[in-house]
């Protein structure tokens, strides 16, 4: 196990997902990689609006691309503190595709992710990117449960 990727979202999963992928890297002396992806912006052209006439999806976005780009320094600088140099990623995208992307980028042997723990229905209906990552993984994939909210 050389490069491991741990993709983060900042919710109740991430403290997991970070734990395990710092311990792992230390025992493997592997490169340690932090994905985080933010989803597109919504479109609203299919209501007659065009990007011009809602300028303040624009915003937003930026905005969240800030806050993730801070909150994902702060998860770096953590995992520093335990002897461990993670290298940083910010996408934009499906977090699905984005993830399989970075894998074949970085060469990535080993993927950590989290799972939220959505019922059968839910994961129907707003898919699943730990259920997505294992039936199409190349690479091993490890899945950590979601802790509880605090």
């Amino acid at each position: 196990m050389k490069k491991i990727l741990a993709a983060i979202d900042f919710s109740n999963a991430t403290p997991g997902v970070v734990t395990a992928a710092t311990d792992l890297a230390k025992a493997f002396g592997a490169e340690l990689h932090l994905l985080h992806v933010i989803e597109p912006e919504p479109t609203y052209t299919a209501y007659g609006l065009s990007p011009g006439e809602f300028p303040e999806i624009h915003s937003f976005h930026e905005e969240s691309r800030k806050r993730a780009k801070e909150a994902l320094m702060t998860s770096a600088a953590e995992i520093s503190t335990k002897g461990v140099a993670p290298v940083t990623h910010l996408s934009d995208g499906s977090p699905l595709l984005e993830l399989e992307a970075k894998v074949d980028e970085i060469g990535a042997d080993f993927v950590i992710l989290g799972s939220h723990g959505h019922n059968v229905l839910a994961a129907l209906i707003l898919g699943s990117v730990a259920e997505g990552m294992v039936r199409k993984a190349m690479v091993p994939t490890l899945i950590i449960p979601a802790g509880e909210a605090k």
